[in-house]
């Protein structure tokens, strides 16, 4: 064998044997992340809504009519949602259950759990508008699942799933769209919107303190999408052409900046924390901008019924509006995203904001 051969052979044995170690490297990383823990609303809600008595359900036909087994599990969705994606990212399964789910144990739940509920946000106001479950009470479910880790797993490894775990967290929006905006809504009469942006900004620091304090240490807070551009609010915005409302978009980047200031702030305040902005506004604005771009036809209304108005109980399986591909639309139902558009945003901040829990 010639010496160039030679030289070869062991310049791709080397090569080989790098690429071998980024690998490897790169799959330990991602198991760094022993599970996903979701709070929030319908956003990221897998079904909690399912077993609480509230209309804010969507455990029926059409939807989740493209999640595996055509099955309606409670997601605001044809499919899966963002922290499915972001799970089955991280390594772990392709989808986070919801805790109230019976199908489900502690088993399931240790490497993924949502807390999430549809129609809840910051504000205890807003959950009660649906009889939802509020952030407060997700958070006293999340200590009961802890202590469930504890029996589970023993004392040392529910340590370190608690503290290497990623949180996830996504709401606000039903905040503005759902109680300040609705009419006779008393929180207009306590506070103008600025005050109403820092209401809620405290309380958003008050929760990230509090799963700190009982372990936490890997935080993504969810800022707000182009709330004006939802469908229903574009309907709703008839005499202007059903153009968004840019008013509320403008609501919305104020409270992200406002939230990013928050989040770095946190990081000062909190010794060994890692919180970050996982802002959906930028790439859910260039869904909406350039559809055509990333394979859609259709962005100002949804899927379902007329895409116009309905979610929830008004998007049913027989309504003869409901369109066949729902891959060609941004929107599922006036308010929520396809599972396609879900995919592409969970990937967006996977590769920012969520990619600093890799390192």
């Amino acid at each position: 064998m010639g010496d160039v051969t030679k030289s070869w052979l062991t310049l791709m044995l080397v090569l080989f044997l790098v690429c071998t170690i980024v690998v490897v490297g790169a799959i330990n990383n991602i198991n760094n992340v022993p599970a996903v823990i979701v709070f929030g609303d319908s956003s990221v809600d897998a079904g909690n809504n399912n077993y609480i008595r509230t209309i804010a359900r969507s455990n029926f036909k059409p939807y989740g009519r493209d999640f595996a087994g055509g099955i309606p599990t409670g997601r605001f969705s044809n499919g899966r949602i963002p922290t499915d994606f972001i799970s089955e990212a991280f390594g772990l399964k392709p989808i986070v259950p919801a805790y109230l789910d019976p199908m489900y144990t502690i088993s399931d739940f240790a490497v993924g759990v949502t807390f999430a509920s549809a129609g809840s946000g910051y504000d205890n106001a807003t959950s009660d508008v649906f009889s939802v479950i509020p952030l407060w009470k997700q958070l006293e479910y999340y200590k009961e699942y802890q202590s469930m880790l504890f029996t589970n797993l023993g004392e040392r490894i529910a340590k370190e799933t608690i503290s290497d775990a990623v949180y996830l967290t996504s709401m606000g929006t039903n905040d503005f769209l759902e109680n300040y905006y609705m009419r006779l809504s008393r929180r207009r009469a306590q506070f103008n919107l600025d005050q109403y942006k820092d209401f809620l900004l405290e309380i958003a620091e008050d929760f990230v303190k509090k799963i700190y304090e009982l372990g936490a240490r890997k935080i993504s807070l969810g800022g707000l999408p182009p709330m004006g551009c939802l469908p229903l609010e574009r309907t709703a915005n008839f005499m202007s052409g059903s153009k968004c409302r840019e008013s509320y978009n403008e609501v919305a980047r104020d409270f992200n900046d406002k939230l990013g200031l928050l989040v770095e702030n946190l990081n000062k305040q909190l010794d060994g924390i890692k919180v970050v902005l996982s802002n959906p506004y930028p790439i859910l604005m260039e869904l909406i901008d350039r559809p055509s771009s990333y394979g859609f036809n259709v962005a100002g209304t949804g899927c379902c019924a007329t895409g116009m108005f309905e979610m929830g109980y008004m998007c049913d399986e027989y309504n003869p509006f409901t369109c066949k591909e729902a891959d060609k639309y941004v929107f599922w139902d006036s308010f929520h995203p396809t599972d396609k558009a879900n995919r592409i945003i969970a990937q967006r901040m996977l590769n920012t904001s969520l990619s600093h829990f890799l390192i």
